[in-house]
């Protein structure tokens, strides 16, 4: 079944595109945040896009950021098998395991806290492109 609602995907599209309507000052869609929120392990991406089920877990969200050596095991040559990322947003750094790359002992994603949780302030949306994350 594929989900179909000219209005809500049209507000959608252009929402991630960056270009929709939205009150709120320098807001970014975060396409790997929410792979990772809604797709942890991969396999959405993995049923649309062949060229990267050699990838194991969520790295398949940011295949750019392997090492050659686990590209090269998922047969993943980028720039030929698939493309180079056309850009590459800095809040997506943070999203970006920094574990040894290729190695995938524990997917990301939703699988409960990584950290304690902070008590619930009224943050704005400046906590969430802002570096500091101990406000």
């Amino acid at each position: 079944k594929v989900d179909y609602d000219v209005c809500s995907n049209y507000g959608n599209w252009l929402y991630s595109a960056g270009i929709g309507n939205d009150p709120r000052d320098n807001r970014k869609f975060n396409t790997i945040k929410q792979g990772l929120d809604y797709d942890g392990n991969g396999d959405y991406v993995r049923l649309w896009v062949p060229e990267l089920q050699g990838i194991k877990g969520a790295d398949i969200h940011t295949p750019w950021a392997l090492n050659s050596a686990a590209l090269s095991q998922a047969g993943v040559i980028l720039g030929k098998t698939y493309p180079q990322p056309v850009v590459t947003a800095p809040e997506w750094s943070r999203h970006i395991s920094q574990r040894p790359q290729g190695r995938n002992p524990q997917p990301r994603g939703r699988r409960g806290p990584a950290h304690p949780p902070v008590p619930h302030r009224d943050r704005g949306i400046d906590f969430y492109f802002s570096r500091k994350k101990d406000i």
